[in-house]
């Protein structure tokens, strides 16, 4: 399409669209055994690795068990870097959890579980699959730390992160929500999910959707924790079919890169934008994941590579692709240049200047992203996934 050969509307008959990013307001409905019925009348607070959960709603009043409720942006109390996303990976990857629970009759319980000792588990995403976002950067003078980049985003103008994975994006792709609907079946992380309806904060202009789906049937590749700059935080990948039922969303799904429009807003303030661009200049022709020369890794005391990597996909000299999130934070910021990838730069007019500004990291995975609506497309062509 991108080629002007597009397709004629008589040649499709549906299309997948995906998505790939830091989705903050994610949440698993969780229940699981702590001990013997009778030891706890019923749990106050619960911690799963240090991770705060919300005991409750239901109060399971003497039999040893808990519900709760994980924000996948909650911090553990040990480690600020570790949260919700990473611990919901490391469950559905099969490690093993240390639960702590404190009662309301005063007493803890300790023990250790894993995927299997889960009796259900549920997401509950109020804020996903958003129609793209904004980019940031910093041109006030000190460095400026937020959920918006993957460290603190140092000042004059040095960077840009942005978030949004372009013309690929579900809701881009049907503006007027024809097909994308409250009841409509999704992929959320590779297991078939439901759209609960609107996303909290969605309206017209920017809109996003809630969304429900079964943890365990998800693939953990698809999802986990993204360090920021105040902590960790949940990426999730979303794909959503868009059956080609008359000409008007058959012209939707046209789109291109080019012809979506995001802010470039000032990281302390992202109601007031500075600029203007589109995904095309932001995602082009650039690299989606880094090439890693181990020779040139000098093996530094405190590497820094490792130390900025927001998903941990670099430990020990290896570059692990499946933990990979295509940032571009590691080839920006090792000094003895081990990882080569283009991450670009965009030109902007900034305060009647003109500027280039180079694209420092992503929180938006378009491989991520476009794996999944390839696998939906098969999946639909197999008779696996009914529309």
């Amino acid at each position: 399409m991108k080629e002007d050969n597009a397709p004629s509307f008589d040649e499709v008959d549906v299309v997948t669209t995906g998505t790939c990013g830091v989705m903050s307001g994610t949440a698993a409905i969780l229940n699981f055994i702590v001990s013997e019925p009778g030891e706890f009348i019923r749990a106050d607070k619960v911690y799963l690795n240090g991770v705060p959960a919300y005991a409750g709603p239901c109060p399971n009043e003497w039999l040893g068990e808990v519900d709760v409720i994980l924000h996948g942006t909650s911090h553990s109390i040990n480690d600020e870097g570790y949260g919700g996303g990473f611990l919901l990976k490391d469950i559905m990857e099969g490690k093993s959890v240390d639960v702590r629970v404190e009662s309301v009759d005063g007493k803890t319980i300790e023990n250790t579980i894993t995927k299997s000792d889960i009796n259900r588990a549920q997401i509950i995403g109020s804020r996903m699959a958003f129609k793209n976002y904004t980019a940031f950067i910093n041109p006030n003078s000190e460095a400026v730390s937020s959920i918006f980049a993957a460290t603190p985003l140092e000042g004059n103008l040095s960077g840009l992160t942005f978030s949004g994975c372009g013309d690929l994006n579900p809701l881009e792709n049907d503006l007027p929500h024809n097909v994308i609907k409250t009841g409509k079946k999704v992929l959320l992380n590779d297991a078939e999910a439901f759209i609960l309806g609107d996303g909290t904060r969605s309206n017209p202009q920017k809109p996003n959707l809630m969304l429900s789906g079964d943890l365990t049937q998800m693939d953990s590749y698809y999802f986990g924790g993204f360090k920021t700059g105040q902590g960790g935080e949940i990426f999730n990948t979303v794909a959503i079919p868009i059956p080609v039922l008359n000409e008007e969303i058959y012209n939707n799904l046209l789109i291109c890169d080019s012809d979506v429009t995001l802010p470039v807003a000032d990281i302390k303030g992202r109601h007031l934008p500075l600029a203007e661009t589109n995904y095309y200049e932001l995602w082009g022709t650039y690299d989606l994941r880094p090439q890693y020369d181990r020779a040139k890794c000098s093996v530094c005391d405190s590497c820094e590579v490792e130390n900025v990597c927001p998903t941990n996909a670099f430990s020990n000299q290896r570059l692990d692709l499946s933990r990979c999130f295509g940032c571009g934070m590691c080839a920006n910021f090792c000094s003895h240049d081990a990882f080569d990838m283009n991450t670009g730069s965009v030109d902007l007019k900034i305060n009647e200047k003109d500027v280039n500004i180079p694209i420092i990291c992503r929180q938006s995975d378009r491989l991520r992203a476009n794996k999944l609506s390839l696998k939906l497309k098969k999946m639909i062509k197999s008779g696996e996934f009914k529309l």
